[in-house]
């Protein structure tokens, strides 16, 4: 009876190791700046401040944020974002952009992909999207509203993405983009192999208390 027991408190350990392993919720993280007008010309990582973000936020997929001369909690409101937190205060409450300062924003996830799959995207202003640590090639420079499809030449599978996008130069504030979302990425070999042992062993210490 004790090596009974023993199996039952070993295979739900190894479930949570492969549980571990791999991420656990189908939403998307957000983080956003206020920065100087100057830095949101650019929307690529390495523009994207090393601080803490001013607002935090989670939000499903597709993403249809667009709104003119709107607040940071209003833009946020149109594609229904959640679990907002405000870290400095009154940036709820400020523009997206007055012309003087912009926003800067950072979203990550995991994506299921194919590649030669494509990519479409609505936004003003620029965004880099970057899948598997391929950067997908979309204007991350100021524009008008615009429709841009790129196509992800990596391999098939599932990976982590990166976006991050600007809004500068005035209204409107749009980024409207339906990804592919994973609940989970695909668990490690390693831990499949430990799970696969782990079975066995619960198989084996049942015919040996039977």
């Amino acid at each position: 009876m004790k090596i009974v027991r023993r199996a039952k408190v070993v295979l739900p350990a190894l479930l949570m190791a492969a549980g571990m392993s791999s991420a656990s919720a189908n939403v998307i993280s957000g983080s956003l700046w206020h920065v100087p007008e100057a830095v949101t010309l650019s929307a690529v990582p390495s523009s994207v401040p090393g601080t803490t973000p001013d607002v935090t936020f989670d939000v499903n997929s597709p993403m249809n944020f667009n709104a003119t001369g709107a607040t940071v909690g209003t833009w946020l409101g149109t594609s229904g974002a959640f679990n907002i937190v405000e870290n400095t205060a009154g940036t709820l409450a400020s523009l997206m952009d007055d012309g003087i300062v912009g926003t800067m924003l950072r979203f990550t996830g995991f994506v299921t992909v194919s590649t030669g799959q494509t990519f479409t995207v609505t936004h003003d202003d620029g965004l880099t999207l970057i899948i598997g640590g391929l950067d997908l090639g979309f204007n991350d420079g100021p524009t008008a509203p615009v429709t841009s499809t790129e196509t992800y030449t990596g391999p098939s599978g599932t990976f982590g993405f990166d976006l991050v996008y600007a809004e500068c130069c005035s209204g409107p504030a749009v980024l409207q983009i339906d990804l592919p979302f994973s609940n989970q990425p695909v668990p490690e070999p390693a831990t499949m192999a430990l799970l696969g042992l782990g079975l066995a062993g619960v198989g084996w210490s049942r015919r040996k208390a039977a």
